[in-house]
């Protein structure tokens, strides 16, 4: 198999097969992230996939699923990432669901008609970093989009039929933003039809210029204390119902189906860590984290 590097995947989805279609990440700008760093983006060349793929045929040969990797392979123009596909089914013709990670702006160059063509083939599910819904934050964290950009996508997304994940980045606005961050990413989800609906804590890893602006003061990170409130506004004006993981963020589980079912509960049990937290100990947890996924 032609992994170049560290290998990043979902693991809410199948984790294997794995199949390799791109290196790094086309942005790879976001001022919280290490996971591409020094890994100039680039396409796997079509003879790689196409042995990657022969080589999966012999291991998975009934398999009905599979997981692009690495950072955005929806980024590839419609026809290559349509050709990949074509090559999926021929060597793994069972394939129903393929599954990848994506940027809001790679939705930009495909048309609703492509959308539908690749849902029909497989896509049927893809995961977008969203991060924020709050303009101020997106540009402080440099992710290349918009709040209207976010919708305008999501929507292109489910005119297609193809379902999708959102995620909520808990804290990456700073204590200068917080509550704006949370109550305007909230704003932006309600006007969206995610499947599921993520919620990650930051944490500052060395050599993300979120870091070096935080030595400098320029960002001031919140607390433990701080990132549950925040993640508690972010629900309390959260009005869709939704599939919920709040991986690496909080101690209590607070992962499940039915969010507005639950959501009374949800913030029961997150009021309950707010008043009896242990900094200390949550702080530990963060210190031990070595990247993002």
């Amino acid at each position: 198999m032609h992994y170049t590097g560290t290998v990043y995947r979902n693991p809410y989805w199948p984790t294997e097969p794995l199949l390799e279609v791109t290196q790094g990440c086309t942005h790879n700008s976001c001022k919280f992230c290490t996971m591409y760093k020094g890994v100039p983006f680039r396409m796997s060349p079509t003879e790689w996939i196409e042995e990657d793929l022969q080589e999966l045929a012999a291991i998975y040969p009934h398999t009905d699923h599979i997981q692009l990797i690495s950072g955005n392979p929806l980024c590839m123009k419609f026809e290559y990432l349509d050709s990949i596909f074509d090559l999926i089914h021929k060597y793994l013709p069972k394939v129903k669901n393929i599954y990848m990670q994506a940027r809001v702006t790679d939705l930009k160059s495909k048309t609703l008609e492509e959308l539908k063509i690749l849902k029909d083939k497989g896509m049927k599910e893809i995961s977008l970093g969203i991060e924020s819904g709050d303009d101020w934050t997106l540009d402080r964290i440099n992710k290349g989009y918009h709040a209207e950009d976010i919708l305008e996508q999501c929507h292109k997304l489910e005119d297609a039929g193809i379902h999708y994940w959102m995620t909520f980045l808990n804290g990456v606005a700073g204590r200068e933003h917080s509550h704006e961050h949370a109550v305007n990413s909230a704003k932006i989800f309600n006007q969206c039809r995610p499947d599921l609906v993520g919620t990650a804590g930051l944490t500052l890893f060395p050599g993300t210029p979120l870091l070096e602006e935080a030595k400098r003061g320029e960002f001031t990170p919140l607390s433990e204390k701080e990132m549950l409130i925040e993640l508690r506004t972010f629900f309390e004006h959260l009005e869709i119902d939704t599939h919920l993981i709040t991986h690496h963020t909080v101690a209590t589980n607070l992962s499940g189906t039915n969010f507005q079912q639950n959501k009374k509960l949800i913030l029961e049990k997150l009021n309950y860590e707010i008043d009896y937290i242990d900094e200390e100990k949550l702080s530990w947890y963060r210190r031990l984290k070595r990247t993002l996924q």
